[in-house]
């Protein structure tokens, strides 16, 4: 019998140590901006994260499990886990796929356009559509003259740019793996919590200001090992300082 619960014990233990920590950064999919406050939950239990600033969230799941990502506004997507521990996340704003229209109606006219309500001008001319046209011209609002090209040239050269920029984020995220890898660890963050009696509100506002202090580099090609060190030295002079 006791052999019985000891290898139930180990069983339940290990099974508990097999979840991993899965991570990523959401972005908007027309601008590449980051989303902040993006809903991510592990489907069936009691795991889920928001998104920050830079639109990074971390949940702790088993491999097979799904995940829901999910914010208001825009299309949700699911994602089952895999060997895969970092994703890169394009929400669709489901305000885009609405028709384009306009209510002509006094005393005020809409126009409802790429998800956007603006108020028409009752006097506005209606020029004749101009649609696939390539049209070029100087930059008035630019004191340094300049030309700007509108129609489908204009088109892809935005998506390029934004294919460029999302591209620029992943190789950023990539060359900040050593941060992630010391940041995202449960044994680091146990270790100094117990060290210098942090709970979890404190451990957070820790980690803010270590950011904070290292806003200059951000940790872009630091090792983990490099990483770590500078953490442990971060909350000793902290510790020595509060007191």
């Amino acid at each position: 019998m006791r052999i019985l619960f000891l290898l139930f014990f180990l069983f339940l233990s290990f099974s508990v140590s097999a979840q991993i920590t899965y991570s990523g950064n959401i972005l908007d999919s027309n601008d590449k901006a980051y989303l902040e406050g993006v809903k991510v939950e592990v489907i069936g239990k009691d795991h889920n994260s928001l998104s920050n600033s830079r639109g990074y969230f971390s949940v702790k799941a088993f491999p097979g499990d799904s995940i829901l990502i999910s914010f208001p506004g825009f299309i949700s997507q699911k994602k089952v886990l895999s060997a895969e521990r970092y994703f890169l996340i394009e929400l669709q704003d489901k305000a885009r796929f609405l028709p384009t229209f306009e209510v002509k109606e006094k005393p005020y006219s809409y126009r409802f356009k790429d998800g956007r309500l603006v108020l028409r001008d009752e006097n506005e001319e209606e020029l004749p559509s101009r649609k696939g046209e390539v049209l070029v011209g100087t930059k008035s609002d630019d004191p340094n003259g300049g030309i700007t090209i509108s129609g489908p040239i204009s088109y892809f050269t935005k998506k390029a740019r934004l294919a460029r920029e999302y591209e620029q984020k992943k190789i950023w995220h990539a060359r900040r793996a050593g941060y992630y890898e010391i940041i995202e660890s449960d044994s680091i963050k146990q270790e100094l919590k117990i060290k210098y009696n942090l709970d979890s509100a404190s451990w957070d506002q820790m980690i803010i200001k270590f950011n904070q202090f290292h806003q200059a580099h951000e940790f872009l090609d630091w090792s983990k090992d490099r990483v770590q060190r500078s953490l442990f030295e971060f909350f000793e002079v902290e510790s020595m300082l509060s007191y």
